[in-house]
């Protein structure tokens, strides 16, 4: 917290007996209130409170269905390529939709398109738990709610990316993005062990059931939001939006630079540990349990590091958040390795916590530098730029694992990992960023909400 000074000694006042009463505990429970207070500003507004609640529901929500869809295709009689089509389902159509998301949501509103989106998931993962609990619903019944939850998705992300200057005060974006940051880590923690209570308790069903219900609540929130409203520009076409947006995007060497890092880092990095890490596991850690502790250490880091975001605001954000990405290669390396289950586990911590610190600032950069109104086209670009090649890196990773070997894959992804970071530490438009409170120009029209 920034205190103002005076510019002069100001004349002796009086104290009064309520402060001459206060103890130095008292004194330092205030300090201490005031400080969480700072970090914690954003929920002090009702529109960023209420749909922060309804947002955690749906992606704890989403976390158990994760687990209950899988146990659900194989109980009705699907094999592990069913699966998979099941996955790829949810997978293409964010890739395929989430550039036309981002240009809808700036269009029309990041609010009517994010409840549209929830909506749709709610009734798609209600429509199946419904049939679920009727029988056995054949596969393509998955895959039709797959689709449907992945085209959501498609839609509901870009607007969120520019959410939050709706949401919470500039001063207080980088708080904002790190409570939201530390949504998803928390419910990939607590989402698989819910699932596992309700899916013992009762059936699949009934957990897909509760994701159902958690995509109503995130609705609600929407629904209860109050914005002022703003003037619509010229009507314009949708290939124009989307040109406007890959100007934006493309005019920043700061903003792609990230992208083609996460593009390639998702591609040789982090696709092959997320395919090859069960692997090593069953083979020298133990199996899913060792796993399964793995992926808790990440989610665990990430919470932390959303915390450690709290507050901060670096004088050179992104210097900062580059070299947080330098975490990322240590699980991976950790297993190329053969190093202990304890080991993976540490390095999947600081790789967790660096993911979420690094994220906050650079996201906040994004929304304290670019124009309000073209926020969720630019970050559709950034999401399809980043995740675009994913699929290929869960398909490649196998046959170049029968090639070269799991942990020659792995160590040359972690190599690979650092070798990018250092590039885009490299770049003076990383390095010489700095850190910007005023408001970014803004371009000629708004959608109105």
């Amino acid at each position: 917290m920034v205190m103002n000074m005076p510019d002069s000694a100001p004349p002796t006042r009086a104290t009064s007996p309520n402060s001459r009463s206060k103890s130095p505990n008292q004194s330092a429970a205030n300090g201490r209130s005031k400080w969480l207070a700072g970090r914690l500003g954003p929920l002090g507004e009702p529109n960023f409170r209420r749909f922060y609640v309804g947002y955690a529901t749906s992606m704890l929500g989403t976390s158990m269905s994760a687990v209950a869809i899988a146990f659900a295709v194989l109980a009705s009689g699907g094999t592990a390529t069913s699966l998979g089509f099941v996955f790829a389902a949810n997978i293409v159509p964010m890739v395929a939709f989430m550039l036309g998301g981002g240009v809808l949501a700036d269009r029309l509103g990041r609010r009517p398109v994010m409840l549209t989106a929830d909506v749709a998931r709610c009734a798609a993962q209600g429509a199946l738990a419904v049939t679920l609990f009727l029988g056995h619903p054949h596969i393509w019944l998955f895959v039709v709610a797959a689709f449907v939850v992945g085209t959501g998705n498609a839609f509901f992300q870009p607007a969120l990316s520019g959410l939050p200057v709706q949401l919470a005060p500039r001063e207080q974006l980088g708080n904002a993005n790190a409570l939201f940051g530390m949504v998803q880590p928390a419910a990939q923690v607590a989402g698989p062990a819910l699932a596992g209570i309700v899916i013992a308790a009762g059936r699949p069903a009934a957990a897909i059931a509760v994701d159902g219900g958690s995509y109503a609540v995130s609705a609600l929130a929407l629904a209860f939001l109050s914005f002022p409203r703003t003037q619509r520009g010229p009507a314009r076409s949708l290939l124009r939006d989307l040109a406007d947006g890959w100007t934006e995007f493309s005019a920043h060497a700061w903003l792609w630079l990230q992208t083609v890092q996460f593009t390639l880092f998702n591609l040789l990095t982090w696709g092959p540990y997320l395919v090859l890490g069960p692997v090593l596991a069953r083979d020298y850690l133990g199996g899913a349990r060792a796993w399964g502790a793995i992926l808790a250490s990440y989610g665990a880091g990430a919470i932390i590091g959303g915390l450690l975001a709290l507050g901060r605001r670096p004088r050179r954000p992104l210097l900062v958040s580059t070299v947080t990405t330098l975490g990322f290669p240590l699980p991976p390396l950790a297993l190329a390795l053969h190093l202990p289950v304890v080991a993976v586990a540490a390095g999947a911590l600081l790789a967790g916590a660096g993911s979420a610190f690094g994220g906050a600032i650079a996201t906040t950069v994004t929304q304290q530098r670019l124009p309000a109104d073209v926020l969720s086209r630019v970050g559709s670009f950034n999401m399809v730029g980043a995740f675009a090649f994913g699929p290929l890196a869960f398909i490649a990773a196998g046959p170049a694992a029968a090639a070269f070997g799991v942990r020659a894959v792995l160590g040359f992804g972690a190599a690979w990992a650092v070798f990018g970071a250092l590039a885009v530490l490299a770049a003076p438009s990383i390095r010489n960023l700095t850190w910007q409170d005023g408001p970014p120009t803004r371009s000629p029209s708004a959608p109105e909400e």
